[in-house]
């Protein structure tokens, strides 16, 4: 029998299965979507068996080292869905597999260079200095070259070898039972000395509870050590063994059982339309629009029950911010034991051990962040994505995948619809409703029939003129101290960390730079640092001009750090809380901080984007919002959308339950559109008028962009390389396309790396794939080489940056 096997090497020459064969004894073991060793040119190289056939076209196929998993770790759809995402976003197949696991499956090798012969010739000598084996760090900084590495092993001289260091890592625990029966454990008590009480304890314990029991629960309940253990295992009157456990990341939490509410009109309407797709295994793809607070959660919990009655399974996509204690909390009260939970803050051995549960059939729901998306389920009757307007589903690097479209692929292969949900769909999105391709369903009330919030815009330039010179407006500072005396809580957001965004000279106007990136470095005042939050170069806040030697160096615009210092001196009595990248580093750090403010230990609580999602407390009455203008003024399409969608967002924490909300946004431009009508929840108003803009100037959904960004440590051969690409791509794409470039990007330089683009607006360019594909393979040996030329292609992308 030959498997046919995607080795992890990507390139283009190895974009494609080669046929080993399985020895005998592995022919009851391989099966296609498992792990295998193979040896490949001089080395041994982990693939995955991707076919398996009973003939090959190939004179001398090697045969297969060793399999690396006992059940497949793909599913033949899975391998399937690769492949289509290999060719939609261009990318190789191996990545594209890759991208599918936890990362302990993904194995490390450590390459070793070992002397076959007594005697090696001089310059070999001299390189292993009397040793057998050198490191391939050593023989990397040595100056001989790749080929006379193959060379010297085809000789016979050296040879080369991988370890391979898979890092599954199990959790394991000693479990003890008796090695009698209760009678013989009764005589051989009666047996031993009155001052062995312990051990006495131990065998008593097992009359009676002759179960298997974990050694560390044995040793708490009986109250003694390993020392009254030993003489009883040596003996054989007891025995023990290792049994492997799967972590759980929410052990010794208990979540208290939850029953479905009954719905309203709105929501049962869209449920039964829901649930009939699921009925008729048709692949139909919903928008769910509804405000916020309007009970979206609500309609996909008892969409899910319906799937799982069917005993069919379910993905639960939400955006990582968005992925709270409080979400998890939801999704585990009603189903319990039936829920795997995916996401960052995990362990990579709680990530793998919930994708094992998924891979063995233990559960049925999975609720995760993006990569969830290729949770290993057989039988899918539902996905929905929640927040689906979120950039979070779009993977920035490797494998530029949008989960939307994985999610429509995979509905396709188990004839299963697909939910999308969102306060404030995408432009695309909507427009796909609009259009009938997809069905739109509307929740236009909220759930308690709570008004939706007040929202008060101040223009900050008239708090300006009025000699306000602080960050906040006479009005907020206000209604703060209201919420502090009712003893009700409120919520700030700024979308920046750090404690502020630029230092500046104010004599010569200099800002300081990051020395690698054409970004200016952010404060970080606890550590009294410069940051830059593009490639993490870090130094110490000069005290002086580092141009005019001038003392008047400050810092300028506002970070979190800075508010949270400003708001303490002027309301001091608040307690306030700040959640940020900062404060969330450590494991639990966010669940400890949203758990603190749960419990009324602090009046207010300050941060990013992450707490502008799926946070619902029932005691917060107001919502601020400083600097609202921060994303209009990014070079990016998107930014009226994005500034629209997080007012709106973050708006909907407030008055979520009995009490009622109030809003106050701060903005410089306080007559932009997406503003004014994100203060009065206009969804529609604001997509008629967005959309009229993306007509004018050919952006989606009225196009399809593709981006190229060319990076290279020479800007010459950047901006050369780009050119080239786009005169290739006017020549031979339709006329209807704009091409667009070559330009710098608007960062131009991260990393001692300058970065040029070109654009390309197109309607339909079927061969578009083909030029490119071809471009890549073109410079593909430019772009092997250390540091040298780097080319990415994004077909569907967000960041413009």
């Amino acid at each position: 029998m030959i498997a046919r096997v995607i080795v992890d090497v990507p390139t283009n020459q190895t974009n494609r299965p080669f046929d080993y064969l399985i020895p005998e004894e592995l022919t009851e073991v391989v099966d296609i979507g498992m792990r295998v060793i193979v040896p490949f040119g001089p080395r041994k190289i982990m693939g995955y068996v991707v076919d398996i056939e009973d003939k090959t076209e190939v004179e001398k196929v090697k045969p297969l080292e060793e399999v690396l998993d006992v059940t497949p770790v793909l599913t033949p759809e899975l391998l399937q869905l690769g492949k289509w995402l290999a060719s939609q976003t261009l990318s190789f197949y191996i990545s594209c597999l890759q991208v599918m696991l936890p990362q302990v499956l993904k194995a490390k090798y450590k390459k070793e260079i070992w002397r076959m012969e007594e005697h090696l010739p001089e310059e070999l000598e001299h390189l292993f200095q009397g040793r057998d084996v050198l490191s391939n760090e050593e023989w990397e900084a040595s100056p001989y070259k790749y080929h006379q590495l193959k060379k010297w092993v085809d000789e016979g001289s050296l040879d080369v070898r991988y370890e391979v260091k898979s890092k599954e890592t199990k959790r394991k625990i000693t479990v003890i039972e008796p090695g009698m029966d209760e009678r013989e454990l009764e005589e051989l008590i009666a047996d031993i000395p009155p001052q062995a009480k312990k051990q006495k304890a131990l065998l008593d314990f097992f009359i009676d509870y002759p179960d298997p029991i974990p050694k560390k629960d044995l040793l708490t309940q009986v109250g003694t050590t390993d020392a009254s253990l030993k003489p009883l295992l040596k003996k054989g009157h007891l025995h023990s063994y290792t049994q492997e456990i799967l972590r759980d990341p929410y052990e010794g939490h208990t979540f208290d059982k939850t029953n479905p509410p009954s719905l309203t009109t709105h929501q049962k309407h869209a449920m039964d339309r829901i649930v009939a797709s699921v009925k008729e295994e048709h692949p139909d793809v919903f928008l769910l629009h509804g405000v916020t607070g309007s009970g979206k959660t609500e309609v996909y919990m008892q969409s899910i029950q319906e799937v799982l009655n069917r005993g069919e399974e379910a993905i639960m996509l939400v955006p990582e911010i968005a992925l709270t204690p409080q979400m998890v909390e939801r999704f585990k009260g009603r189903f319990g034991s039936k829920v795997a939970v995916l996401h960052s803050a995990l362990s990579a051995g709680e990530k793998y051990d919930e994708w094992r549960k998924i891979q063995r059939q233990d559960v049925q729901v999975v609720v995760g962040a993006r990569s969830a998306i290729f949770a290993p389920f057989k039988k899918l009757g539902l996905i929905i994505i929640d927040e689906e307007h979120e950039t979070s589903y779009k993977q920035e690097d490797r494998t530029r995948y949008h989960a939307r479209d994985v999610a429509i692929q995979r509905a396709a292969n188990h004839g299963c619809p697909v939910v999308l949900g969102s306060a404030t769909p995408s432009l695309e999105s909507f427009a796909r409703a609009q259009k009938g391709n997809y069905h739109l369903l509307e929740l236009p009330e909220r759930m308690n029939e709570q008004a939706m919030p007040n929202v008060e815009l101040i223009d900050m330039r008239a708090e300006l003129h009025e000699g306000n010179r602080s960050m906040f407006s006479q009005s907020l500072k206000e209604k703060l101290d209201e919420r502090l005396q009712k003893g009700e809580q409120s919520v700030l957001f700024l979308n920046r960390r750090g404690y502020s965004t630029f230092v500046m000279c104010r004599d010569c106007g200099h800002v300081v730079e990051c020395p690698y990136c054409d970004i200016s470095m952010t404060y970080h005042r606890k550590q009294e640092q410069l940051k830059c939050h593009y490639c993490s170069y870090e130094k110490p806040m000069p005290t002086e001009c580092p141009e005019c030697e001038s003392k008047t160096i400050r810092y300028f615009g506002t970070g979190t750090q800075k508010v949270e210092e400003h708001l303490q001196q002027l309301i001091p009595e608040a307690r306030i809380l700040r959640m940020d990248v900062d404060t969330t580093r450590r494991k639990g750090a966010h669940e400890k901080i949203l758990t603190q403010f749960g419990n009324h230990e602090a009046d207010i609580l300050l941060g990013t984007q992450m707490i502008a999602k799926g946070l619902d407390f029932g005691n917060v009455t107001l919502v601020g919002v400083l600097a609202a203008d921060s994303l209009l003024n990014l070079p990016d399409f998107r930014a009226s959308e994005k500034t629209f969608q997080l007012l709106t967002q973050v708006s909907g924490r407030a008055g979520r339950h009995e009490k009622e909300g109030e809003v106050v946004v701060q903005t410089y431009t306080p007559d932009h559109y997406s503003i004014q009508l994100a203060s009065t929840y206009d969804f529609e108003k604001f997509y008629a008028e967005e959309m009229k803009y993306r007509k004018m100037f050919h952006y989606p959904p009225f196009y399809y962009l593709t981006l190229v960004t060319v990076s290279h440590p020479n800007t010459f051969q950047a901006q050369e390389v780009t050119r080239k690409i786009a005169q290739y791509l006017k020549k031979n794409l339709s006329e209807t396309a704009d091409v667009l470039g070559p330009t710098p990007s608007p960062l131009e330089r991260i990393n001692n790396r300058y970065r040029y683009q070109t654009m390309i607006k197109y309607k339909a360019e079927p061969e578009q794939h083909k030029f490119i594909q071809r471009i890549l393979n073109y410079y593909e040996n430019d772009m092997k080489e250390q540091n040298g030329l780097q080319i990415t292609v994004d077909f569907q992308p967000y960041q413009l940056m």
